[in-house]
C-alpha cells in the first residue's frame, strides 16, 4: 500500500502511519532500527530496493530524505514538504517513509526525521551517493549510531577516502570496505593453510573507479607490516573493482586473480587452479551485512586512517594520471 501525502509536515506524516496500522493492522514492534538514507531527489529507487530486500533479514522502519534547496525556488513551490508512506508488500518486511523536502524546508535534515524515528532503537544513516566531509558532525550523523558511506560513488574515490580518513569517527564505514569481505575472507584461509612462512612481497591491482583496491592494498599492508606495490590497471574486457593479488614468499607466489567479471583464479605453488566465485556485491548485501552490527567497526578505522597512510598511496593523483604510471611499471 502507499498513501501520498502531498505538502505535508512530520506531525501529519506521523500521524498517517498511526491511522494506517490501526486500519490496516501493520505493526512496528518487530523493526529493530532506523535506517535513514539521505539521497538526491529522483535517485531514491535504488536505495529503497536495497533497503527493502535487506529488510527480510532486518526489519526496520526506513526514513528516505530526498532534498533540493533550491528546487522550490525553480518551480515556484517555495518551502514544501512532499511525503510518501508505502506499507506492505511495497516495502518488503520494512515501512518506507519517503520524504521531499524543497527550498527553505530542506535546511533541517535532523528536524524532518526526529518526530519519525522508532522510539529506543539504533539508527543507522545511508549515504548512497555524495556524502558530507564529515558524516558524524552532519545534521543526520550526529544523531546515529552506525554512518555508512559509499566512496564508489564519487567523482574521485581516493579523495573522497581521503576526507574520510581525515574525519572519521568510531561507528562510521564505506561500502568500499563491505565489498572487500569475499577477498579478505579468501586471502585470511590461503594464508592459514600450511606452509606457514612469511609474506615478503604483495602486489594489488584494480580499476580506477575502485576504492575497495585501495582498502584491500592497506588492509595487507597493516596486517602483515609488508610493503605493497599498489596500482591502477586497465583490462580490456572492462573489469571494475579488484582486479588480482600476489603474495610473495619463500616457496613462491600465491596469485588471487579475477580476470574476468565474477570468476577468480586461485594459484597456489604445487596445487591445482582453482575457479572462485567472487563477484562484485550488491547493495543488497552490504547494507544487510553493515547491518548486522552496531558497535563500531575497529579494524574498518585502523585500515582507513592508519592502513592507508602506511601505504602511502592516497593522493589526489587522477584515475588518468594513476593508469599512466601503471603501465610505465
Amino acid at each position: 500500500m502507499i498513501v501520498d501525502l502531498p505538502d505535508t509536515n512530520t506531525s501529519k506524516v506521523s500521524k498517517a502511519l498511526v491511522k494506517i496500522r490501526e486500519e490496516g493492522g501493520a505493526v512496528a514492534l518487530g523493526r529493530v532500527l532506523t535506517l535513514v538514507i539521505r539521497t538526491a531527489l529522483g535517485q531514491e529507487e535504488d536505495a529503497i530496493e536495497a533497503a527493502n530486500d535487506a529488510s527480510r533479514e532486518h526489519p526496520m522502519r526506513v526514513i528516505v530524505v530526498s532534498t533540493d534547496a533550491d528546487d522550490g525556488v525553480k518551480s515556484g513551490r517555495g518551502a514544501r514538504l512532499d511525503a510518501q508512506i508505502r506499507v506492505g508488500g511495497d516495502a518488503g518486511a520494512s515501512e518506507v517513509i519517503l520524504l521531499k523536502a524543497y527550498g527553505a524546508a530542506s535546511s533541517d535534515e535532523e528536524g524532518l526525521v526526529t518526530g519519525l524515528l522508532l522510539p529506543d532503537a539504533p539508527v543507522v544513516v545511508w549515504w548512497p551517493g555524495d556524502a558530507p566531509e564529515s558524516p558524524s558532525t552532519s545534521d543526520l550523523g550526529r544523531i546515529a549510531q552506525r554512518r555508512i558511506t559509499d566512496s564508489s560513488n564519487s567523482t574521485n574515490p581516493n579523495e573522497t577516502l581521503r576526507t574520510l580518513s581525515s574525519n572519521y569517527s568510531p561507528g562510521d564505514t564505506d561500502f568500499a570496505w563491505t565489498r572487500l569481505t569475499l577477498w579478505r575472507a579468501q586471502l585470511a584461509a590461503v594464508l592459514d593453510q600450511p606452509p606457514f612462512e612469511p609474506v615478503t612481497a604483495i602486489e594489488v591491482s584494480g580499476a580506477s573507479d575502485s576504492p575497495s583496491t585501495l582498502l584491500l592494498a592497506a588492509w595487507l599492508r597493516h596486517q602483515l607490516q609488508v610493503p605493497v606495490d599498489y596500482g591502477i590497471s586497465s583490462r580490456a574486457n572492462g573489469s571494475s573493482g579488484i582486479h588480482g593479488v600476489k603474495l610473495s614468499r619463500s616457496s613462491g607466489v600465491i596469485e588471487l586473480e579475477r580476470s574476468v567479471p565474477n570468476v577468480a583464479t586461485l594459484v597456489q605453488p604445487n596445487q591445482p587452479l582453482h575457479d572462485l566465485a567472487l563477484p562484485r556485491r550488491s547493495l543488497r548485501d552490504c547494507l544487510a551485512e553493515e547491518l548486522r552490527r552496531l558497535d563500531p567497526d575497529d579494524l574498518y578505522g585502523e585500515v582507513l586512517t592508519r592502513g592507508v597512510l602506511e601505504l602511502g598511496e592516497l593522493n589526489s593523483e587522477t584515475p588518468a594520471d594513476a593508469a599512466t604510471t601503471a603501465e610505465a611499471r
